[in-house]
């Protein structure tokens, strides 16, 4: 399970409203990725609300509690997420279930950023790799090659007929 970093606990502003003073659109530096403890109530109400603000309907929302769990901020405002579980598709691998922006901070590098982390994770879990999937996503594909990974054909493929598959060895 995600360990909390402090940070994911102190969230005061509601998410997708801009913190005043904070002005991150112009300072790619001042956000801040921290790993997230899934397990705080509150921290869970803000991966959902990500979640929803940045897939609507075309995802299910994923169990938080699960996995690991981390959350970008700008100032003390979560604008993007990812999470990260045991694979039921490789064996001693990840499965980067979910990775979301808010839209006005998309170009910021913040997914790319999010998959790095998740990579450290994997590496520090001994994991052999990542596996993710895009559906429709070009961006996303994308930072998945700008972070390493390579498309893949998975043997049981879980996805759609247009998903493209990811992996990433550690």
């Amino acid at each position: 399970m995600a360990g909390g970093q402090g940070d994911a606990r102190k969230v005061t502003g509601p998410v997708g409203q801009h913190i005043k003073g904070k002005c991150c659109l112009e300072n790619e530096a001042v956000y801040r990725i921290r790993e997230a403890d899934s397990q705080d109530e509150e921290v869970a109400e803000f991966l959902d609300e990500l979640h929803r603000i940045t897939f609507f309907d075309s995802a299910p929302v994923p169990p938080f509690d699960a996995g690991y769990w981390w959350l970008a901020f700008c100032g003390a405002e979560p604008v993007a997420f990812a999470g990260l579980v045991r694979s039921t598709h490789a064996p001693n691998a990840g499965y980067l279930c979910r990775v979301g922006v808010i839209r006005r901070h998309w170009g910021r590098s913040l997914q790319l950023r999010l998959l790095r982390a998740a990579a450290s994770r994997a590496r520090r879990n001994g994991w052999h790799s990542i596996v993710s999937d895009t559906t429709d996503n070009v961006v996303s594909a994308n930072n998945f090659i700008r972070a390493g990974y390579r498309l893949y054909r998975p043997k049981l493929p879980w996805g759609w007929p247009n998903t493209l598959y990811w992996l990433k060895s550690m």
